[in-house]
């Protein structure tokens, strides 16, 4: 399996063990494996992590419906390199829909302020922002769009949608 490149890992580590004391260490794994399978999905990744102002990673978020739909899922975010806090994310989704389904999330930052929107409570995600599965080789063409980049790996489940939907996000700092 391949591994975190050494500069991120250092990172991420460091900011693990300054967070195990503030109950952080329950999705330490989560995070560092998620990170981990989104760069051996596809390696251009890696440059997103090592180059955005910022990112978000959300290991596990759940997904299921039948006309109506809901998402829920956590994670933690990093600015440089440094954990600074936890995040909550919640989908809602309205109209053709059946199924259910588990994938990863990761929200890259472009700067300072698409950040400032998550820490402030007003990011949310409509219909019109699209998140880019992460296949190999997707990563090189992929671009922020007003600030953000969005990319997902799906985990396991199937679902049929054809729906509007609306994540809403809740941003809790480390002191």
């Amino acid at each position: 399996m391949r591994h975190l490149p050494t500069a991120i890992a250092l990172s991420v580590a460091a900011s693990f063990a300054a967070a195990e004391a503030l109950g952080a260490q329950d999705v330490r794994d989560d995070v560092t494996e998620t990170i981990d399978a989104f760069v051996e999905a596809d390696e251009g990744m890696e440059e997103w992590f090592e180059t955005a102002h910022a990112y978000a990673v959300l290991p596990n978020v759940g997904k299921g419906g039948f006309i109506v739909g809901a998402a829920h899922g956590t994670g933690q975010v990093f600015e440089g390199g440094d954990l600074i806090g936890e995040l909550e994310m919640a989908l809602v989704s309205v109209g053709l829909q059946i199924g259910g389904q588990s994938y990863s999330e990761v929200i890259f930052f472009q700067n300072e302020g698409a950040l400032q929107r998550l820490i402030d409570g007003n990011l949310e995600f409509s219909s019109a922002v699209s998140a880019v599965i992460v296949t190999s080789g997707v990563a090189a063409s992929a671009n922020y769009s007003n600030g953000l980049a969005v990319f997902t790996r799906p985990k396991g489940g199937a679902m049929a949608e054809a729906s509007l939907a609306g994540q809403k996000f809740e941003f809790t700092p480390y002191p």
